[in-house]
Formats: structure tokens, sequence, C-alpha cells
């Protein structure tokens, strides 16, 4: 808005001053708490921050991705109060403070059109590692196979090169991508594609109308069930870590996230609810 030029009351520049004080005295009395890291956790964190909010007026928090490493560095730093880790704490990771939220799997999906739906571990090291190229020797078509292969940290770059037993100059990609969406969006796109993502995330994604099939390993579908009923073998933790000593934001959040009060959320983003 333009301010007329000219003489102005001191009642007038009063009053502006006194709404100034008042409009930064607001703003400053808001709460922010900072969540960053895995990508799997961000849609279910920014849920459970929303509601979050509107039950603890005052209160803003940010959620933002950017991969479990990132979580990890940020917490670290004092960059966030929150990391969002989709998976176990390593050996050297024992100054931070884990709070499980749910459990999830690594699926490897491919296109809906695909015929192919189940592959064997050996298979999937076989294109992973370049050496079957065309899915006619999957049982598919006799087209090459386009492999999609997730970012240095990750936590479903290191579930995967765990589980198959591989190292990452192993793989041999034709596309390098880092959130889930981009690897299902890269899967759309591209019949011949295969990657490997979160069942919530796939189930979430397939349930609202995206044309992608999850691919059994060694005769087992993938799925939040499976997760559940501990069948299916490429699990992992969604944990929400600090470094201790936070404040009282900081718990009252974890323990809210960590509570009855968003099962409903857990659900709904197709993870497993953690054993109470």
């Amino acid at each position: 808005m333009r301010c007329r030029v000219g003489l102005v009351s001191y009642g007038a520049v009063l009053a502006a001053l006194l709404f100034s004080s008042c409009s930064r005295s607001s703003a400053s009395s808001t709460m922010t708490l900072t969540i960053t890291g895995s990508s799997t956790i961000a849609p279910l964190a920014l849920e459970i921050a929303k509601r979050f909010e509107v039950s603890h007026p005052g209160t803003r928090v940010e959620v933002q991705s950017g991969g479990t490493s990132r979580g990890v560095s940020d917490v670290r730093q004092g960059l966030a109060q929150i990391g969002m880790v989709s998976r176990a704490l390593k050996a050297d990771e024992t100054d931070l403070l884990p709070v499980l939220i749910a459990r999830d799997g690594v699926a490897m999906i491919a296109h809906s059109t695909n015929p192919v739906s189940a592959l064997s571990k050996d298979q999937v090291v076989s294109i992973y590692k370049g050496e079957t190229r065309t899915w006619d020797k999957a049982g598919g078509p006799a087209r090459p196979i386009t492999v999609v292969n997730k970012a240095e940290g990750r936590s479903t770059l290191e579930i995967f090169l765990h589980y198959f037993g591989m190292a990452a100059k192993d793989v041999k990609a034709q596309v390098i991508v880092g959130e889930n969406e981009q690897a299902i969006k890269t899967v759309i796109g591209n019949p011949d594609a295969i990657a490997y993502v979160s069942i919530g995330t796939a189930e979430f994604e397939k349930q609202h109308g995206a044309p992608i099939k999850l691919i059994a390993v060694d005769g087992v579908v993938p799925s939040t069930a499976a997760v559940a009923d501990s069948k299916y073998p490429i699990a992992r933790q969604l944990n929400l870590v600090t470094r201790g000593n936070t404040n009282d934001l900081t718990k009252t959040f974890l323990a809210y996230a960590n509570s009855n009060d968003v099962a409903d959320l857990v659900e709904s983003q197709h993870f497993v609810r953690p054993t109470r």
C-alpha cells in the first residue's frame, strides 16, 4: 500500500507505531519447530504437524525433506530440532535419541502394464548390476530395462543395498532420483523402468490412481499387511530423532507424534503403527 506524503498527525503516527509493535509481538509469540530429513516420513510428518498446530495454538511446525542423511546432519548441527530417519540408527549415531512413529518396507515397483509381477532376489541383483538388461530375461517383453536408483544419503538406498548384498559401486543405473515420488513418476512415464520405493508411498500412490505395481521378491508380495505380520523381509523403522536436552515444544510434539491421536494418520499413509 502506498503512503501519501504530507502532514500526519501525532495521533496517527502513535497509532501506527503501536500497531507495528503489536504485530511484531504477536509474530514473536509464535513458537516454531523445524523437522527435516527422510522423504518417506515427510508426508506423514506434515499431516501430523497440521493437526498439531490446530490443537496447539501459537505453534508452527516446518517440515522439509531431503533424505535421512540430512535429518541426521541438521539435528547434529542444530539446524533442525527433529530429524526424520527412515531406518534404525547406526552404531556411530548413539548421540541421537530415536522415537519410533511407524514401520515401513521397501518395495520393487514397475509399471502396471509390465507383465512381470515377481522376481527372485538373484534376478533383482542381476538387473541392478547390469547383467540382465532386457525384460524378456525375467519373463517380460524383449525391451531394455531402465534401472532407477536412489541418490546417496537416502536410507531407502541403504536398505536396498543391504538386503540384496550389493555395494553402491555395483549398481548400473540409467536414472538417479531422490524422493520416492520421483522414482514413481519415472516408472509412470517409462513402462520399461524398475525402481524401489517405500511400500507406504507406493500403496498410497497406487490407491490414488498411479499405474504402478508392487513386485513380489522371492514369492513375498510387498504390502503394509506383510510388514505388519513380519512376513516381508525388507522392512524398516521410521524414526524421529533428536540430540536430547530438547525444549518443551519438541518434547510435546514427539509425544504427540507417538500417540494414538495420530494413529489414523499413520494408517492413512499406509504405514504400520508401532506396537505400544
